[in-house]
């Protein structure tokens, strides 16, 4: 047999390996710290950890992607079929002498590498929750504990069975050259993996609290529903935006190239499926057409400043769900100030970082109100009508 033609699966062995190896330190410090604790709390430590270790996880990828390392290894789970930048030191020397100015230099590569071993650590403590999860509920369904609240299996499944699709998302953003499709499409799968582990954590501490959620008038609780909605649209408007490079089509404010309404091409822009820098035909892509995403997202954002503002208004009157509507005011004067740095100050990496910050924080922050809320009249997750001395006035 020719082994030579065997598909070598050393890299991904050291990048699973790797990854296990720096999930094992936060796991062991979670698991011993809360050793006495409850099932449930023990559950909710390690899915904060998680959640937390996530978000800074996507954070990296942003940081990955602004200082354009998005390609510092041009291949995958390796870098240049080796399982780190040290072995394929004699690649990278050879293509950063090709293009001095390339996407592949060793910091880059580093940088991307880093990102790819972080990535394969936060898969690792999602797997452990899983299986945690699933085996804490097979325990409780033996004991019979009627008083206790229900342990779900099927957020931490759903959440493992993400975390793979985000993978293969990851690897495609790498062997498709940053096809801005795909590159948006693994912004918004990582805010969707922050807003499941969320939904876990409360759903943890809720159980181990024995805590109902607050009951919400409906007007209250669609216009939440409708504010996470608006807010999911403009993140992946502004993953379009930053996948595009069209921060800079619009270097001013409240204008846009001493215009109102500046010259702008949607049609073009907002083709989906097409090269980085490219039309669907394979043409250049028009200025018009940046200008176009620019101020796609810049519209947005005043529709979804106010919605959260009025949202953070009306929650505030509520004292159990004043914490979220503190943050939600705070989330958006941040984005408000780092979206104003982008455009005016020329795209700055730490004013870009907050920005991609903010908005993933605004997503958890608007999934933890809605999992520590309820419609008035619906049930709560175990089966009980909340009571009505609980709605919110």
């Amino acid at each position: 047999m020719d082994t030579g033609s065997l598909y070598d699966l050393t890299p991904i062995a050291w990048l699973l390996a790797v990854g296990v190896l720096l999930a094992l330190g936060p796991l062991v410090w979670v698991w011993r710290r809360n050793a006495g604790a409850a099932t449930a709390r023990r559950l909710h430590a390690l899915t904060v950890l998680t959640l937390f270790l996530t978000f800074d996880l996507t954070l990296f990828g942003a940081f990955t992607r602004l200082s354009d390392s998005g390609l510092g290894c041009p291949d995958w789970p390796g870098c240049y079929g080796n399982a780190s930048p040290v072995g394929a030191r004699h690649d990278i020397a050879m293509a950063q002498a090709a293009q001095p100015t390339g996407p592949v230099t060793h910091s880059k590569a580093w940088v991307e590498m880093v990102h790819r071993y972080l990535a394969t650590g936060v898969g690792f403590l999602i797997l452990v929750l899983a299986v945690a999860t699933w085996v804490a509920r097979r325990r409780q369904r033996r004991a019979d504990h009627r008083g206790e609240r229900a342990l779900s299996a099927w957020w931490p499944a759903a959440t493992l069975a993400w975390v793979c699709l985000q993978g293969a998302f990851g690897a495609m953003t790498v062997t498709w050259k940053l096809f801005p499709a795909i590159v948006t499409l693994h912004l918004m799968g990582a805010i969707v993996l922050l807003a499941l582990l969320c939904i876990q954590a409360v759903r943890y501490q809720q159980a181990a609290m024995q805590r109902l959620p607050t009951v919400l008038p409906a007007a209250l609780r669609t216009l939440l529903v409708a504010t996470t909605a608006l807010l999911a649209l403009q993140i992946a408007l502004g993953g379009w935006v930053s996948t595009n490079y069209a921060v800079l089509a619009c270097t001013q404010f409240p204008t846009c190239q001493d215009s109102w309404w500046p010259p702008m091409d949607f049609a073009q822009g907002f083709e989906i499926w097409r090269h980085l820098g490219e039309t669907a035909a394979g043409a250049p892509i028009d200025f018009a057409a940046l200008t176009a995403i620019h101020y796609a997202h810049r519209l947005m954002a005043y529709l979804v400043f106010a919605a959260i503002g009025l949202l953070a208004w009306r929650l505030h009157r509520l004292a159990p769900l004043r914490p979220q509507a503190r943050w939600l005011a705070g989330l958006a004067l941040l984005q408000l100030a780092s979206g104003l740095g982008n455009v005016l100050l020329g795209w700055p990496l730490a004013a870009a970082l907050l920005h991609t910050g903010g908005a993933a924080a605004l997503a958890v922050v608007l999934t933890w109100t809605l999992c520590e809320s309820r419609r008035e009249g619906a049930r709560s997750a175990a089966g009980q009508r909340v009571p009505n001395m609980e709605v919110a006035r």
